[in-house]
């Protein structure tokens, strides 16, 4: 999560129109560009806003240098399971239009320790054009 909000960051100084989205249940990778303020994720709106009612703005917010910030979320630790709420976030987002959004970049911040294919939904579904793996020597790493 560092190492996204401080290339999200640096992008954004640069003038260029990024946007970050936070793919661990945790939804903590954006609150560094947010100035640690925690972000409604795109799952707890789903559950809490009509479909009528909902909008791009209320879960996309602008955060440090003009980025724009999102944060999938997950569902309640051991119910449910977190890479299908990355798959409906991703359906969320393309329903309210953020196709339409112009971007230089986009990063996700995809959590290292993956427990099911649905956290490759940024690679899977063409929404990366390149990947870039970091990991460190510690145990759960990789």
């Amino acid at each position: 999560s560092t190492i996204s909000a401080n290339l999200t960051a640096a992008l954004s100084e640069k003038k260029k129109r990024v946007m970050q989205i936070g793919c661990d249940p945790k939804h903590d990778s954006t609150r560094l560009l947010m100035a640690g303020k925690d972000q409604r994720t795109v799952l707890e709106y789903l559950r809490n806003t009509n479909e009528d009612e909902r909008k791009l703005d209320d879960i996309a917010e602008h955060g440090y240098g003009g980025c724009i910030c999102v944060e999938a979320g997950g569902p309640e630790p051991g119910i449910g399971c977190a890479g299908r709420g990355i798959i409906s976030a991703f359906e969320l987002l393309e329903q309210l239009g953020m196709n339409a959004v112009e971007l230089d970049f986009v990063t996700y911040d995809v959590l290292g320790n993956v427990v099911c294919g649905g956290f490759a939904v940024p690679l899977r579904n063409n929404y990366a054009d390149t990947v870039y793996i970091v990991t460190s020597g510690e145990f759960m790493s990789i």
